[in-house]
This record gives structure tokens, sequence and C-alpha cells, in this order.
């Protein structure tokens, strides 16, 4: 029984709505100096090269940390990892937002601040993933993960904005702004009075690290859900990156400058907001293996109409019309997935879908890069498209089949994963709010 059930409605809302603002805060402030910090680089003398060679680093290192973090977030120190990592965010950040301020720094410096801010958020974020079921109950995951998804939408519509206001001023404001952003989602953290560890029975000797490690990914190897889920979201997620990174390849051969790619973002970040919006409404009103098929068959006109569009207000719109449906996926797989996740295993199978995603995230550029070279922009959308029409059929094929059965009635056999102390028709019905919980 996670904590989520035996606090009262009044507390689990007060310690969700703490544990969004914590994570609202700071996707705001990561966006906000996430678009500068490149900036910074170039205006001290960095190459376009340079600057793509700390991203990558800065993500690989993430990639890295995720996984053993993980482990000890399910062991018993969620808060802590939590807390100690925006600490140690908050200063890395700082510290370049002192060293902006102050002087010229150099760059192994602020190569060094950006990977420890970037592993520090991998560890926050792995010990995240485990917080959700013990700060609200299951009949409202749906609810409460598509609010998650909103506020991460409204971050990535305004952080950039912000970024982008505060840079002018003085260059070491936004990242000012994100330190604090990560002061204050410790705080929000330490304020949740719900007990955010796992709940595991007592062992005479904790296993080896290597054994609690390979749990996870063998849990996700076994439950035929969240295999889908893995291949499903690494495939659509490296292929949508793919297509805006060829966007912006497109964009760029035609002529048009930033202004024309900050369109497409704003235009891709509105739909995803609006989307996070009517993702709970969709996922009760609409069976869930129907979602997830008419999304996924949905992407591939997009795909396809992107190899032809020729500015960059289509570009967007058609970006955007992708952004307006993956959120209530999000919000169907997500919510399914933790549902069938025992509480002490949450952060181990969350790294391990995330980190195939990032995986794919961090491939999808280059692969983009290479292919517009070789074949141009316009058979680059195209392959992107045949990929997406696979997905989409392999989507068909099972989603409908077994996977969701959440488009079964309440007497039907459902089968029921272990650890999934659910109703198995809770997605397709999600219930009403009770007093005290989010809204």
């Amino acid at each position: 029984m996670t904590a989520a059930r035996r606090t009262s409605p009044g507390r689990q809302s007060r310690d969700f709505w703490l544990y969004w603002s914590a994570g609202t805060s700071d996707a705001l402030g990561t966006q906000a100096s996430g678009l500068v910090l490149p900036l910074l680089l170039l205006g001290l003398g960095s190459s376009p090269g340079t600057v793509g060679v700390l991203a990558s680093v800065s993500a690989i290192g993430g990639l890295l940390a995720g996984p053993p973090a993980s482990v000890l977030a399910d062991r018993r120190w969620r808060r802590q990892m939590m807390v100690g990592s925006a600490l140690v965010a908050a200063g890395a950040m700082g510290s370049i937002a002192a060293a902006a301020a102050w002087g010229r720094p150099s760059l192994l410096f602020l190569c060094s601040a950006a990977l420890v801010e970037r592993v520090a958020t991998a560890c926050y974020e792995a010990a995240a993933r485990g917080t959700l079921v013990t700060v609200v109950a299951p009949v409202h995951y749906p609810r409460a993960i598509a609010r998650l998804e909103a506020g991460e939408q409204g971050a990535l519509v305004a952080g950039p904005a912000l970024g982008g206001l505060l840079f002018p001023l003085a260059r070491w404001l936004p990242f000012l702004m994100d330190a604090l952003s990560y002061v204050f989602s410790a705080l929000c953290i330490r304020a949740i009075r719900a007990d955010l560890n796992p709940h595991q029975k007592s062992e005479e000797s904790p296993p080896r690290f290597t054994a609690e490690f390979l749990a996870g990914l063998r849990f996700v190897r076994n439950e035929s859900f969240l295999r889908f889920v893995l291949l499903w979201t690494a495939g659509v997620n490296g292929l949508l990156t793919a297509l805006y990174y060829g966007a912006v390849f497109s964009i760029r051969g035609h002529g048009s400058g930033t202004a024309s790619t900050g369109l497409v973002l704003a235009l891709s970040g509105a739909a995803g907001l609006v989307g996070a919006a009517a993702a709970p409404r969709l996922a009760r009103r609409i069976p869930a293996a129907r979602i997830v098929i008419a999304a996924s068959w949905t992407m591939v006109p997009v795909a396809a109409g992107l190899a032809f569009a020729t500015h960059a207000w289509v570009y967007g719109l058609l970006l955007g019309s992708v952004s307006l449906t993956v959120p209530a996926v999000a919000v169907v797989l997500h919510s399914r997935a933790v549902l069938v996740t025992p509480d002490q295993l949450q952060s181990r199978v969350g790294t391990a879908l995330d980190t195939a995603c990032g995986v794919a995230s961090v491939l999808a550029p280059a692969t983009a890069g290479l292919l517009t070279d070789h074949i141009g922009s316009t058979a680059t959308a195209l392959v992107c498209a045949a990929g997406l029409a696979l997905l989409a059929a392999y989507a068909t094929a099972t989603a409908a089949r077994r996977f969701l059965p959440s488009d079964h009635g309440p007497g039907d056999d459902v089968d029921r994963e272990p650890g999934a102390d659910h109703d198995p028709d809770l997605l397709s019905r999600t219930q009403p709010l009770e007093a005290g919980e989010p809204s």
C-alpha cells in the first residue's frame, strides 16, 4: 500500500502541488538557462562545433548517471536524493552566474559546471519517478500526470522566452534564475509530508548494487506492457526529434532565420500545452488503446507533410498537431506503467524507460543531419514517416489486442500484471476528483 492511500485527501492535494511546483520550477529554470548557455559560449568565442560537443557530453553524462541513481532512489533515499541533487544543481548554475558576472569564464569551467548540473538533474529525476505513487491515489494518476505534463509544456513555452528577455539585460541573470529555481524545488520537496521512500520488506543484507539494477531491467523485459511502452516511446521520440531537426535544417535551407525557428517552437509548445490540458478528459472518454492507435497513425501524414512544407508556419502547424496529441498518449501510458510497477521498482523502471527515450533523442539529431546531407530534407522526412508507419502498425497489432486492458469491460478477464493493485478499467473511466485531490 502506497503512502498516498494512507493519508487524507487534503494531505494528498498539498503534497501533490508541492511536487508539481518543484518539477515545474525546475523545468522553467532549465529551459531559460538552456536557451542562453549556447549564446554565452558563442559570445566567449567558442565555435558551434564546440557548443554541440558540450551539449552532447552533458546529455551523455545525464544518461549514464540515471540508472545507478535509480537504484539508490529505490533503496530508501528518494527525498534525500531529490533535495541534495537540486542543491548541487543550484550550486553549479550559481557558479556559472557568478563567473559570467565577474569576468570571462573559461570553457573548461563552463563545461564542468554544465556537466555537474546535468548529472545532478538526472539524479533528481531518477528519484522523482518513484514519488508520484506516494502523493497521489492510483485512481487520480491520469489527472495528476496530465498536470505534470502541462507544467512541463508551460515551462517549454515560457522558459525560452524568459531566458531570451533576461540575457540581454545581464548575461548572468538566466543562470541565477535557474539556480534559484533549484533552491525552490528543494524547499518544496523538503516540505512534502508524505513518506517518499519505497515500501520494502526488511532484509538482513541488501542485494548487491548490480543485482538491484538488473532487477529493474528484468521487470521491464518480463512485463509485456512495459516492453510495448519502451519500444513505442523510444521509437516515436527518436523519430519526432529527427523530424524536428530535419525541419530546422530545411527552414535554414530555405533562407529563414532564427525567428522562423522560434515560431515553430512557439506553435509546438502552445499546442502541447493545450494537449496536456485536454488529456485527462480524452483519457476519461476514449478507450486507451484507441488513443494510442489514433495518435500513432496521425503522426504518419504529418511527417509526410513535413517533406513538402516550405514555410515556417506550416512546419509549426504540422509539428503542433503532433504536440497536441502526444500528451494524451503520455497520460495513458505513464499512468498504466505506474500502476503495473511495484513501489520498490518505480525509480528503476521509470529510469529504464526514460533512458531508452534519451538515447533515441541523443542519436536523432546526428542521424537527421547525416540523412539530410546525403539524401536531402524531403527524403529524410519520408524516411521518418515510414518509421512512424511501422510503429503505428505495431501499436495497432499490440495495443488493441492485450497491452491496454482499459478497453475491456469491468467484468472481462483482464491480464493483471504483478504489482498492479488497481481497477482494470481505471484508465478509461477516471473517477471525479474527491475533495482535496489535485484539480
